[in-house]
């Protein structure tokens, strides 16, 4: 069965700030729902948020709250992004690895699920946002970003640092596959 014959109803539950607005629109669970979830986890890492925060804190009216998803998509938008980040981050982030960052976490976010990356899409871009960061080699990385690009719907075969890295497809539904071909397994 495909995701797309796949329907749970269910009574709408969930954290307000996480809950996917398509799930609350139309009451269906898809595999894209979380995604959209993670999103909102990948921008409270980023600005060191909660996923919903008084308005006072940001100027506004302190009795009304905000979702940190509208508000950081709305940053997207006017390219204001890079002002409410983490302050503690501001200047550490290579700027390429910021943009692969927040453009994964913006994608998430989509309001339609079937706009949503894979988990699949979200772990590559991640991992390629750390690769970035920890300076693998500009020409190295916009190689590996320019195969990426070509191939984001088939297999992905790559070379990072001269590692081969396993292929994966990224289409594949079925999700946590993907997982067992971390490239770098090492936390932080």
């Amino acid at each position: 069965m495909t995701d797309s014959k796949i329907h749970v109803s269910t009574i709408v539950k969930g954290s307000f700030g996480y809950l996917d607005p398509e799930y609350y629109r139309r009451q269906k669970l898809t595999g894209k729902s979380d995604v959209y979830s993670f999103g909102v986890v990948l921008f409270e890492v980023l600005c060191a948020r909660p996923a919903v925060t008084p308005m006072g804190e940001i100027g506004e009216d302190e009795h009304e709250k905000v979702s940190l998803a509208e508000w950081a998509l709305h940053c997207c938008q006017m390219g204001t992004l890079d002002q409410i980040i983490d302050p503690y981050l501001k200047g550490k982030i290579a700027p390429d690895s910021f943009k692969t960052f927040a453009g994964i976490a913006r994608k998430c976010l989509a309001d339609r699920g079937s706009e949503r990356p894979t988990m699949g899409d979200v772990l590559w871009n991640l991992e390629l946002a750390m690769q970035q960061h920890e300076g693998v080699g500009g020409q190295e990385v916009s190689r590996v970003q320019k195969e990426a690009n070509g191939t984001m719907n088939g297999d992905l075969r790559i070379m990072i640092d001269n590692h081969r890295c396993s292929g994966f497809n990224i289409s594949d539904p079925n999700p946590g596959v993907e997982f067992s071909d971390i490239m770098v397994p090492t936390g932080r």
